[in-house]
């Protein structure tokens, strides 16, 4: 009974991370920093998530390990509720109702007891009324008005409509609750050369620069097959995993630790690429790659945060600890998933053979999630013996 209620509720978890994979086709109002396109949903809420370890000595004493659940879950419900541009008229109580029956149907898909707690986390965040949320909301507001300050082909109508958002619309509010911020947003509107203080400018140019994780793309799909996936959206998408699957962990995981690890796991890859499991390179070349990218990027920080967030890094990448074990097994599940939702998608590309899912793969899903390996490998291998 006991395996039955366990698979059961994998299916359901599963179920649900399945389709929140829909949240990176959601398009948002703001260009990217380079302005090269429209952000997506998912790959904001990685970002903001960033942005609210990044600057956590704002939080007025905020927990984070909440704040980041809160910032995963927060635009979930814009999967069937749309997304809503600030500077454009809306019908306020239609908008609640839609969000409202979006949780009911997204969250209602997990086992009774995470749906309650995921929509209490949501519910909290759009109240809020919490010193969490409060800091949550507060990064949901800074991060779009810098992404569009930073993009370099802005039209005087976008530049008009940010000076509305500034100076009367939702990021006004930081005026007071954070005063620097707001005047450098002020300054870069209106190109006063004035930077801010350390360590807010090391900060912003850390975060600023890993908005470059959303150009680079992946060897694996989305779940629909419409397009490769991006590592920023995919970084979020495996913390979500990570916070929903944490119960199968081999040995008991951090959730907070895990969650930190993937946040930051994949930002070496804005130098040195991704390289796909299935594919052909050099893991010498690539380490080396990465630890450059690690110096440069992390190094971009005040000393403290350069020393911590590198050694969350590293503690990842030796994959020795048990926190780094379920990591580990969670970034190789995912693209599993997105590969049996799209048809094969990149085990076609790479012509992958069912042994090489067992050993590139399988070892380290079940030495980190067994239970979920064993969700998994039925699904693998009735693909497979379809396909081959």
């Amino acid at each position: 009974m006991r395996v039955l209620q366990t698979a059961d509720r994998i299916a359901a978890q599963l179920a649900f991370l399945i389709e929140t994979d829909k949240l990176k086709s959601i398009i948002r109002a703001n260009v990217l920093a380079d302005g090269s396109r429209f952000e997506n949903t998912a790959e904001h809420s990685w970002h903001v998530c960033l942005w609210a370890l990044v600057f956590a000595d704002q939080s007025n004493g905020a927990n984070i390990a909440r704040v980041i659940q809160m910032l995963l879950l927060h635009d979930i419900m814009e999967i069937d509720a749309g997304d809503h541009p600030v500077h454009l008229p809306h019908d306020h109580d239609d908008i609640t109702a839609k969000e409202a029956a979006a949780a009911m149907r997204i969250f209602g898909l997990l086992p009774a007891d995470q749906n309650i707690a995921y929509r209490q986390l949501w519910e909290e965040f759009e109240t809020g009324k919490t010193t969490d949320a409060r800091y949550a909301k507060m990064i949901d507001k800074a991060v779009p008005m810098f992404l569009e300050l930073s993009n370099p082909v802005q039209t005087q109508n976008e530049h008009d409509i940010l000076r509305g958002i500034l100076e009367t619309g939702r990021f006004a509010d930081l005026h007071d609750d954070w005063p620097e911020l707001y005047q450098h947003a002020s300054n870069l509107l209106n190109k006063r050369r004035l930077a801010p203080m350390e360590p807010t400018a090391s900060r912003l140019r850390f975060v600023m620069e890993a908005d470059q994780l959303k150009s680079v793309l992946r060897g694996t799909t989305l779940c629909d097959g419409s397009r490769r996936e991006n590592s920023g959206e995919h970084s979020w998408h495996i913390m979500l995993w990570a916070m929903t699957l944490v119960e199968h962990a081999a040995v008991p995981a951090r959730l907070d630790s895990v969650l930190l690890m993937l946040l930051l796991h994949d930002i070496v890859e804005i130098d040195a690429g991704d390289n796909p499991i299935h594919g052909d390179f050099d893991v010498t070349v690539v380490e080396a790659q990465e630890q450059a990218a690690a110096t440069r990027l992390f190094g971009m920080l005040p000393d403290f945060q350069e020393t911590e967030f590198r050694a969350i890094w590293q503690t990842f990448e030796a994959a020795a600890t048990p926190d780094a074990i379920f990591a580990k097994a969670v970034d190789r599940a995912q693209p599993l998933i997105c590969n049996l939702q799209s048809g094969g998608g990149s085990w076609r590309d790479y012509k992958v053979t069912r042994t090489q899912i067992d050993t590139r793969v399988g070892v380290k899903v079940k030495r980190g999630a067994p239970a979920l390996w064993a969700a998994l490998a039925p699904q693998i291998d009735a693909w497979f013996g379809a396909n081959t």
